[in-house]
């Protein structure tokens, strides 16, 4: 843990696992394991990226992570009653 990219990717993977165990504790869950892959597996690369030297293509793939977040698992919009 020694760049800003580890903080930041290991930032966005604690918010997944968070939304992921919140998700799955629910009677009838809106999404599935397999949701959460292509984030996590982009958090990865974000931060082999950022190590690399970079940071602006980490940076938009980390922004990639939490458009996908919004728009496909739909964590900032409140739930349906």
């Amino acid at each position: 843990m020694e760049t800003l990219y580890d903080w930041l990717s290991l930032l966005a993977f604690a918010g997944l696992i968070t939304l992921f165990l919140n998700r799955s504790a629910m009677d009838n869950p809106p999404d599935t394991i397999w949701h959460y892959m292509p984030p996590s597996i982009a958090c990865a690369v974000a931060n082999y990226v950022g190590n690399e030297g970079y940071g602006a293509v980490a940076i938009a793939i980390l922004a990639g992570v939490l458009a996908y977040v919004h728009l496909v698992l739909k964590a900032f919009s409140k739930p349906d009653n």
